[in-house]
């Protein structure tokens, strides 16, 4: 920022394993969306390595890196991001429209996960006709299409009321559960991180 410095993330070191499912909690500003969003690729680090099998990931070219976020890592954000002007099947299916698939070749793919989630009477509803939680559901049915390894979640349920939000924690921990896929989310409910494999506490840049 000009000649100022802001040091966002200090020392972190930090594994996480296949099959975890991880809560990052702590004050805001505390760091945990730019961890998120390096995990994510989204961001580079000044310096240090984000390593996934043993690969440094930032030591890839910016399309090798986008080819590696969109097959292997699923995101899911407070604000869900669906575009308005498609219905939910269309939305889950984006990731792979993204990576040149052709929609008859998964629309199969993408009305499961929706089921699965839930969504069965909602595939044509575009998110407009949709609950604040049914909208958050398609957010997640989209994150799972290409099978990722990590699905990475900045306050997921921070739009949505008590109910609907333990609702949709609890979909990710089944899910988490039922295909092994790693999640790590944002979350200022202490009760929903109650439930995670893992807590991760971070103040100040750091992980304390």
């Amino acid at each position: 920022m000009g000649e100022r410095t802001l040091e966002v993330l200090r020392g972190i070191n930090l594994t996480i394993a296949h099959g975890e499912l991880i809560a990052v909690i702590g004050a805001s500003g505390a760091g945990k969306s730019t961890l998120l969003h390096i995990l994510g690729l989204l961001e580079r680090p000044t310096k240090g390595a984000v390593t996934f099998e043993g690969r440094d990931l930032f030591s890839l070219s910016d399309q090798s890196q986008a080819e590696f976020r969109n097959r292997r890592i699923g995101f899911v954000f407070q604000f869900h991001h669906l575009l308005p002007e498609f219905t939910a099947l269309e939305n889950a299916c984006m990731p792979a429209l993204i990576q040149g698939r052709s929609t008859q070749d998964i629309e199969g793919e993408a009305t499961a996960i929706l089921k699965e989630v839930g969504l069965s009477e909602r595939l044509h509803h575009k998110p407009g006709e949709l609950s604040g939680g049914e909208q958050q559901r398609v957010a997640v049915a989209r994150a799972l299409l290409q099978k990722p390894d990590l699905v990475l979640a900045d306050e997921p349920t921070g739009n949505l009321d008590t109910h609907t939000g333990d609702a949709l924690f609890g979909l990710m921990r089944d899910l988490n559960k039922a295909r092994g896929t790693t999640f790590v989310i944002v979350t200022h409910n202490d009760k929903l991180s109650a439930q995670a494999d893992r807590i991760i506490h971070m103040q100040d840049g750091q992980i304390v």
